[in-house]
């Protein structure tokens, strides 16, 4: 396998994009997505600086406090996940939770982004970046409903839909076209890995020069490539798993030849797929994200 000049993103995230060093990357990246100059002032606790089953499985997280202290969760998820949307609902609530103490008064929540860039199908569309946030529209009027100008002295902002959270979702795989912004200069590099040496979006040259990885260390350099291994083979084996799934369950429904057998096989489908998953050695919990049967089920077979 040849060696990479670039490290991946999301390995960076975990490695080395914490150090405020290299703050200058993600703010470039948020810069770009957000249109606004954005400053980060810090990296807080979240799951990423965690070692556990989430690493098996190529996930990434990081949360950053910018210099407005909103909070910015950017999470890379390789591998498909049926409920990745009640995920990102689930970790945006964690943070608004998390980050507020007890007694205090309700101004005190922050304000938080959900950032995600996905290397599988989400969901069903015809563009790249999706940006989705909360508008609170009259039903019969259908006017905007505006914060009262002592709430917006207070909060810095003019729709009450601007309190509330907002995602972005970047579906990487869905990009191939000819870079011609800032995003998608960066999506290109999160894509290919490569940077152009004429890039003019924020971050990027700052990335060029401090993901190589030929700056890494001796143990970096080892654990890099294995976990770049690790995300081959987890690839491989889920979707070896997948085709033969479906491959079986389709078999049984054409045999049973009636609208029963149809429902029979997609539910066969899934409980085949789960049987091969569980008998390569993947997680419950990955094996419930990719089929949508539950750890009982799963148990059973």
């Amino acid at each position: 396998m040849p060696l990479p000049h670039l490290v991946r993103f999301d390995w960076a995230m975990k490695r080395l994009l914490r150090h405020k060093s290299n703050f200058v990357v993600l703010e470039g990246f948020l810069s770009s997505l957000f249109e606004e100059k954005i400053t980060i002032c810090k990296i807080l606790e979240s799951e990423g600086n965690k070692e556990d089953i989430t690493d098996k499985f190529n996930r990434v997280d990081l949360l950053a406090e910018n210099s407005k202290g909103e909070l910015i969760i950017i999470e890379v998820q390789n591998n498909r996940e049926l409920d990745y949307f009640l995920r990102m609902l689930y970790g945006v609530s964690k943070a608004v939770t998390e980050y507020i103490s007890e007694g205090d008064m309700y101004e005190k929540i922050r304000k938080v982004y959900s950032v995600n860039i996905v290397y599988f199908d989400l969901g069903q569309g015809t563009d790249y970046v999706y940006h989705g946030r909360t508008e609170f529209r009259g039903i019969h009027n259908h006017d905007v409903l505006k914060l009262s100008k002592q709430q917006s002295e207070r909060f810095i902002c003019q729709a009450a839909g601007d309190l509330f959270p907002e995602y972005y979702v970047l579906r990487v795989n869905e990009f191939d076209q000819k870079a011609v912004t800032p995003l998608d200069e960066w999506i290109v590099f999160l894509k290919t890995g490569e940077i152009g040496n004429d890039t003019q979006a924020p971050g990027l040259a700052e990335a060029r020069e401090r993901l190589k990885f030929s700056s890494l260390d001796k143990q970096d350099r080892a654990a890099y490539l294995r976990n770049i291994e690790n995300l081959r083979v987890q690839r491989g084996v889920i979707d070896t798993a997948r085709i033969e799934g479906l491959e079986e369950g389709r078999a049984q429904g054409r045999e049973e030849g009636k609208v029963e057998g149809k429902e029979e096989g997609k539910a066969e489908s899934r409980l085949e797929i789960a049987r091969n998953m569980k008998s390569l050695g993947i997680a419950t919990k990955l094996i419930i994200s990719a089929t949508g049967l539950t750890a009982g089920e799963i148990e059973n077979l």
